[in-house]
This record gives C-alpha cells, structure tokens and sequence, in this order.
C-alpha cells in the first residue's frame, strides 16, 4: 500500500496515511475533496484578484511587493505547519491558500504590465493541463506504476536541488543566464519543468484515491487539497514564466 500512495510532492508523500484510520468517524471522500479543492481555489483567486487590482490601478506596480514577501515566506511556513499537522489542514490550507493568492496576483499583475495578456493565457493552459490529465488519468491513459512514479519524484528532486543551489549561487553572483533566458535552452528548460509539474498531478490524483480507498478520516480531505494546491500553483508559476521566455521572442 505504501508503493501506491508515494509521491514527489512533499506534502502528499507515501507517509501520510500510516496511522491515518477514521475509526468510526466520517471517512475521507472523493467529492469532499474536491469540494475541498474549490474552497481553495476561491481562496487562491480571491487574493490573487485584490493584489491584481491594487497592482494595476497603483502609480506604482511595485507597491505590491511587500504583499508579496508577505504571501511567500507566509505561506511557506504554513504549508510546512500543514504537512507536520496534518489534523490542522482544515484551517492552516485555507491560509495557505490566502497567503500564496498574494504572490499569484502581485507576480501575475507585474508580468501583465510587460506582456499582455500572459495572465490568462497562463491560466487557461494550467486549468486545461488540469482537466486533460484528470480525464487522461481516469479514463486510465495513464497508468500509475512504479516505473512511472519514480521517474517523475527523481525528475521533481532534480528540479528542486536546481533550484535550491540556483538560489545559493544567486548570492555570490553566479547565474545560469542560458537556462533563465529566452533561448532555445532556456525554453527547452521550462517546458522539461511544466511536464514533470504537470504529471505531479497525475501522482497526486493518485494519492488522493488511495486515502478515500483507505478510510482515511474526513480531515484528509483538506489536506488532500492542499497537496494538489500546492502542484497546481508551481505548475501555474512554471507556465507563466514559460510564456513569459516565449513572449521575450517576440
């Protein structure tokens, strides 16, 4: 059982259900999580919109910036909170969802500015990677094994341990101008990381139907949300700086 509910996203890995039981009270459901999902998600789109409108009627963009900082390295401590606390999910997800809509809509409304139109092309392809996957995956195109499982948490530590050391060397003033910009690597670079984001979702999908098909209790659900919160706003963040290397071509 622990093969099938492992998954490269931290906070949905092979873990969390060990000692998860309902016992006799509710269970976690399929539909509990989705509803779930899109308390969330008005959550995510509520800030995003008000740091979005602040941005753009704002003589200066800029003054979104501490909103920002606010929403990263809050709702970085809170998703760390929920993944040590899993029982708190039904109050700590929904902050976390808050916190990062501040960082969507400040980074969103600043990109706009350059490039037109980028926000809602970005969205669309994240919600339509969404839908196609979710169709893909239950009408049983894609196959979780273990094969496949394994290539996409290797890829995904890849990825994170680039970052983290891109993030260091930042520091000392050393930076990866090819695989940043707007070249054939740089491109080459994001679509490899809106992929392996991408099939996360297949993994977490995954997860999410061994915790209903375990009994695992009501307040999974929530924290099943958040862990497919939690890909879908890197997958969102990876398309946007994608289209944004694309539209630098133009």
């Amino acid at each position: 059982m622990a093969q099938l509910m492992r998954t490269s996203n931290p906070a949905l890995n092979d873990q969390v259900f060990r000692g998860e039981h309902a016992g006799l009270g509710e269970a976690m459901t399929l539909q509990g999580t989705v509803n779930k999902t899109g308390v969330l998600l008005i959550c995510t789109v509520a800030t995003a919109a008000w740091t979005w409108n602040l941005s753009i009627h704002s003589n200066s963009p800029t003054a979104v910036g501490p909103l920002a900082l606010i929403g990263l390295v809050g709702g970085l401590i809170f998703a760390i909170i929920t993944v040590f606390k899993k029982t708190w999910a039904p109050v700590t997800a929904p902050i976390y969802a808050l916190l990062e809509g501040l960082v969507l809509g400040s980074v969103s409304a600043l990109l706009e500015l350059r490039f037109p139109g980028i926000a809602i092309q970005s969205v669309s392809l994240t919600f339509g990677t969404l839908v196609v996957l979710l169709l893909a995956y239950r009408s049983g195109l894609i196959r979780v094994t273990d094969k496949f499982r394994l290539g996409i948490v290797a890829a995904t530590g890849g990825i994170l341990l680039f970052y983290v050391l891109e993030m260091v060397l930042g520091f000392f003033e050393v930076h990866f101008a090819s695989i940043n910009g707007s070249g054939a690597i740089g491109i080459g670079f994001s679509v490899f990381v809106v992929i392996i984001a991408a099939l996360n979702l297949v993994l977490d999908f995954d997860f999410i139907e061994s915790g209903v098909r375990v009994g695992a209790p009501k307040y999974m659900e929530w924290y099943g949300a958040f862990g497919l919160m939690v890909t879908l706003i890197w997958l969102y963040f990876e398309i946007l700086r994608l289209m944004s290397k694309l539209r630098s071509r133009d």
